[in-house]
């Protein structure tokens, strides 16, 4: 039940990669509770299975907020059971089941980059660039230009780090490729969070990192990603899968790859995520609260903060290319409440 519902996500635009991690780790639980079918399952059973996720909780394993997002992905998942006539309700969609579930408290997810952060690390990495180029730091050229453009599309157009990178569980991602650029028309497509090819015009400054990371990059080929991996193994793999020979160890593996016009795999997300942490801490930004580094999404939130504070709440909707208008606002409500706040201020002085 949980392939054939997997699959079903899979067609509807859900996330498959996302939930399908959760929904074994269930399927494991029902096992080791000797519970053999989805018929078997009561509220009893989803109860013990909010037990377990408090547990890890309590073992600050995962946060209070993840513990119900796992819930909530095994509930939808029971949901689709019913439809599919193999249980009479949803034992899930109980109060007795979701008893046990820790509280759903914020965390680092919700950050935005401010003006003062952004602005450093767009700074930094062209204070970078400008070592490497004179070789005063060990840091490839070109990683600083990579490492430079990907600052730039995070902060000046607000794509998702799955938009950017390969995510490994999604053989649909494999991070931007040349071919998903167009520098002539100004523009850029993605796969969406839809899981639809979505077009993202080029900011000028967006547009002139492209063109500069072409240039130092050279790209062989339009399947080459915009952002290569480093990993010596995976380019070794990509000749191997490709010719079905393996290079001897110690080749030059990157002219090999250039030479045969071989495209190496897209860095993935959490390799995004280890640049972002490292520039975030050589560029000695101040971070609040416990937050380790500047995350992808906060860049994304921040520009439509940005937009939505001026008043420009529809072109908001259409630099995050949100379905809807509600979906901006509700996406932005803290920042409409912090100027209800102001605004009482003002009327009391």
């Amino acid at each position: 039940m949980v392939s054939r519902y997997l699959e079903h996500k899979l067609e509807s635009g859900g996330s498959r990669s996302t939930m399908k991690p959760v929904l074994d780790d269930f399927a494991a639980f029902c096992e080791a509770q000797s519970i053999g079918a989805v018929a078997d399952l009561d509220s009893s059973d989803l109860r013990e299975y909010g037990l377990r996720l408090k547990t890890k909780h309590t073992n600050e394993e995962i946060a209070g907020s993840t513990a119900n997002t796992y819930f909530a992905y095994v509930r939808a998942f029971l949901s689709f059971c019913v439809r599919d006539e193999q249980l009479d309700t949803n034992p899930a969609a109980t109060e007795r089941a979701e008893e046990f579930l820790p509280e759903d408290e914020p965390t680092r997810e919700t950050q935005f980059w401010t003006t003062e952060q952004r602005t450093r690390l767009l700074e930094y990495a062209d204070e970078r660039l400008r070592m490497a180029r004179k070789e005063t730091i060990d840091v490839p050229l070109e990683r600083a230009y990579r490492d430079r453009t990907i600052v730039i599309l995070l902060a000046e157009l607000g794509l998702r780090g799955a938009e950017l990178f390969r995510d490994p569980n999604d053989d649909k991602r494999d991070g931007l490729l040349w071919s998903d650029v167009n520098l002539e028309r100004g523009r850029l497509e993605v796969l969406g969070k839809s899981r639809i090819r979505e077009p993202v015009g080029l900011t000028e400054a967006a547009h002139d990192a492209l063109s500069r990371l072409e240039r130092v990059q050279k790209p062989p080929t339009d399947d080459w990603p915009l952002f290569p991996t480093g990993h010596a193994a995976s380019k070794y793999q990509a000749v191997d899968d490709a010719t079905g020979e393996r290079p001897e160890p110690g080749s030059d593996i990157d002219a090999i790859l250039r030479d045969r016009e071989i495209a190496p795999p897209s860095i993935t997300k959490e390799a995004g995520r280890q640049i972002l942490k490292l520039l975030t801490g050589e560029a000695r930004i101040e971070l609040e609260g416990d937050a380790e580094y500047l995350q992808p999404h906060g860049a994304r939130r921040a520009l439509g903060a940005e937009l939505y504070e001026k008043g420009h709440s529809e072109l908001a909707q259409k630099a995050l290319r949100h379905n809807s208008i509600e979906t901006t606002h509700d996406a932005y409500s803290d920042i409409q409440a912090e100027d209800v706040a102001t605004s009482i201020d003002e009327v009391r002085k």
